[in-house]
């Protein structure tokens, strides 16, 4: 197949406004799950998952943790303008960047930007019974060096240095739940838009696959001898951006910054590099592993950068009959380039792998180590309906026809699904 020119409109179905969940169901594990085995589609309820899984298998989620990315501020005109974090500059690091005190910067896209032609941005509050005034100033010098186009870097700075900026969020912040809701974030939703096993901060959208589980669900799968291990994948506002090309070639995939642990690939290994994934930002994480060991067969003084997967290396990098990369003329395993990133720790004294990936899974990817999908139901014409696709080989409208058929709740707070192709 010819992966690059695929039609996105042959990825559509009809969504009705209806049909999309605005809140989620009061306990998160009642929610049903369509059950696609081998071609055979049924149904369940979530909190049964466990009894579907093998005993054995390694269950691997991804741990993110949505912030509060979305702030406003009023200039004195009156005008309201909202900057939108998108991706940390000074400091880069996540976590270092939540303890910076004083000032830092974002990469941000910005609302109502007409209205902010010059100046600082500023709003007075309250923290921890102090006052403080934070001001957001826009670089344009960097904007232009950086990115450009819809992101903007952002410098933020505050009066008060016994503030850290994951305080300010927690303060100001607001928790940026879907645009496709249609509605206003609320006071509940810091709560049901995180999944109850979140911890990175980082995200600006939830892994929504992963909002079913409950401890009581865990507990079970714990139960069944299922191994639980987990990645960390920032999802980016980029997950909701919609295919505007006809052909998929043209478009421009979002990139991630990904986090995986020595452990999580020593547990690859030890389950024949296979593994079940909570999500598509799972899957992304999981299947970029495969393309970063092969990185370090063509060169093993690659850095961190340059482990970097691009959107189209899949697809054109040399490969055998079965798909897998050809390295000195010779087919990589799976087992070897899970191994190699395990050398490249240990060579370096590091625990864990940091990276990025730019991945665009659809129809003509060959999965590496993904074998069974937990995943939600995803809005027609989306990456993410590709990459279903592609899990599926071809046959993701005989699950959403059943879904649609059968009163799911589609998108973020809906209904679940597990694919075993």
């Amino acid at each position: 197949m010819d992966t690059k020119h695929i039609h996105i409109a042959d990825y559509h179905y009809d969504l009705a406004d209806e049909r999309i969940a605005k809140f989620p169901l009061a306990q998160r594990d009642h929610s049903k799950l369509l059950i696609y085995n081998h071609g055979e589609v049924s149904e369940d309820v979530f909190y049964h998952l466990p009894e579907h899984l093998p005993s054995g298998a390694l269950l691997v989620y991804n741990n993110t943790r949505v912030i509060q990315a979305r702030m406003h501020f009023r200039k004195e005109t009156g005008a309201l303008i909202e900057v939108f974090l998108m991706e940390p500059t000074l400091p880069a690091d996540y976590e270092q960047m939540f303890q910076s005190t004083a000032h830092c910067s974002w990469l941000c896209m910005v609302g109502n930007l007409k209205k902010w032609k010059e100046g600082a941005l500023k709003r007075d509050f309250e923290i921890k019974g102090q006052k403080l005034t934070l001001t957001a100033t826009m670089n344009r010098d960097k904007t232009a060096e950086k990115v450009g186009g819809t992101n903007y870097w952002i410098d933020f700075a505050w009066d008060n240095s016994q503030i850290n900026f994951a305080d300010i969020l927690e303060t100001v912040g607001e928790l940026p739940i879907p645009p496709y809701l249609n509605r206003e974030t609320q006071e509940s939703d810091k709560t049901t838009y995180q999944t109850v096993y979140s911890k990175i901060k980082g995200s600006v959208a939830a892994p929504t696959a992963g909002l079913h589980f409950t401890d009581a669900v865990l507990k079970d799968i714990d139960a069944r001898g299922i191994v639980r291990d987990e990645v960390t994948l920032h999802v980016g506002a980029g997950t909701f951006r919609p295919v505007k090309s006809d052909t998929i070639v043209e478009h421009n995939m979002h990139t991630e910054y990904i986090v995986v642990h020595r452990h999580t690939l020593q547990r690859l290994l030890e389950h024949d590099c296979q593994a079940i994934a909570v999500g598509t930002t799972s899957v992304r994480t999981l299947e970029s592993l495969y393309y970063m060991g092969a990185k370090l067969a063509l060169n093993p003084d690659a850095t961190e950068d340059d482990l970097h997967v691009n959107q189209w290396e899949p697809y054109d990098l040399p490969h055998d009959a079965n798909g897998l990369l050809l390295v000195d003329g010779r087919p990589l395993s799976v087992r070897e380039s899970i191994q190699n990133l395990l050398d490249y720790l240990d060579h370096d004294h590091l625990d864990t792998l940091h990276s990025s990936t730019q991945i665009i899974i659809a129809p003509g990817y060959t999965y590496r180590i993904v074998k069974m999908l937990i995943t939600n139901f995803h809005q027609p014409q989306s990456t993410l309906l590709l990459l279903v696709s592609a899990f599926l080989k071809g046959d993701w409208r005989k699950v959403y026809d059943y879904a649609l058929t059968h009163d799911f709740r589609f998108l973020s707070y809906g209904d679940s699904s597990l694919l075993i192709p």
